[in-house]
């Protein structure tokens, strides 16, 4: 063994896929890159995210209180790092990075029509926000394309580094 430095920690638990996260600020929609999230609750699903300060999109959340957190496949990996490379202050990301926006059915905030999973959240509790920029999110209303059959994900490294979703495995599990 030998020693990793803390602030490097990250790369080896981060959680899940990559995920963009879609916001309204002022009638002008916004989409960010996010990798920095979990589940932390089935019913109703609840996941907890950070969103940094800095992040155009954080004002839009805490003031309008809902989003969509879009998934995307592996397919659009060039598209999900170009967003997170570039901020919303700058113009219309949607447009920059090739992404249709499509009206969600319980929030302003727009699903992402090239992802294949949607997920209408509101802010279910802020109370962590202040001190770590956590915000727990309630889906409201989820969407799956059907047409977009075992898609893979990103998961993020660090540094630029990705890994694809691999090979599925099926074991015996008593959860349902």
């Amino acid at each position: 063994m030998r020693a990793l430095p803390l602030p490097k920690v990250y790369q080896l638990i981060e959680p899940g896929p990559v995920v963009l996260l879609t916001t309204v600020r002022k009638g002008r929609a916004n989409v960010m890159t996010m990798s920095w999230h979990m589940m932390v609750e089935f019913e109703p699903p609840l996941i907890a995210c950070v969103v940094s300060g800095a992040n155009y999109s954080f004002d839009a959340l805490c003031r309008t209180k809902e989003c969509v957190v879009a998934i995307p496949a592996a397919s659009l990996a060039a598209k999900v790092v170009k967003v997170g490379n570039s901020s919303g202050r700058d113009g219309d990301k949607f447009k920059a990075c090739g992404l249709t926006p499509v009206p969600a059915e319980r929030v302003a905030a727009p699903l992402i029509k090239e992802c294949f999973a949607n997920l209408e959240c509101r802010v279910a509790d802020a109370r962590m926000v202040r001190r770590y920029n956590l915000f727990i999110l309630e889906v409201l209303k989820a969407w799956v394309d059907p047409a977009k059959k075992h898609p893979k994900t990103i998961h993020h490294h660090g540094y630029g580094r990705f890994v694809l979703d691999g090979r599925t495995v099926t074991l015996r599990s008593r959860m349902r």
